[in-house]
């Protein structure tokens, strides 16, 4: 790309949808939306079927979600749960 990398995840700007996410992204955005509250990372390993109480299992899936609060899809709040970004 001439240098340039790019952002597998965009940053969020006004009249974007979701389905400008890579698909794995969009599910993650679906189960904090349909959890209809503040989520914990380990409920939405449990949505996954991740094996949750395996130590360090739950740390890639907390990148993805730090990610996505990054871009401005999500907010993470002080205690560590993530909301959808209203």
């Amino acid at each position: 790309m001439g240098g340039r990398g790019v952002l597998l995840v965009p940053h969020r700007r006004a009249g974007a949808g979701e389905d400008i996410l890579p698909p794995d992204y969009q599910r993650l955005m679906k189960i904090v939306r349909d959890a209809g509250g503040p989520v914990r990372v380990k409920d939405v390993g449990v949505e996954l079927d991740l094996e949750v109480e395996v130590k360090g299992r739950l740390e890639p899936l907390r990148g993805e979600l730090s990610r996505l609060a990054g871009r401005g899809w999500l907010r993470k709040l002080p205690d560590g749960r993530f909301q959808t970004a209203a």
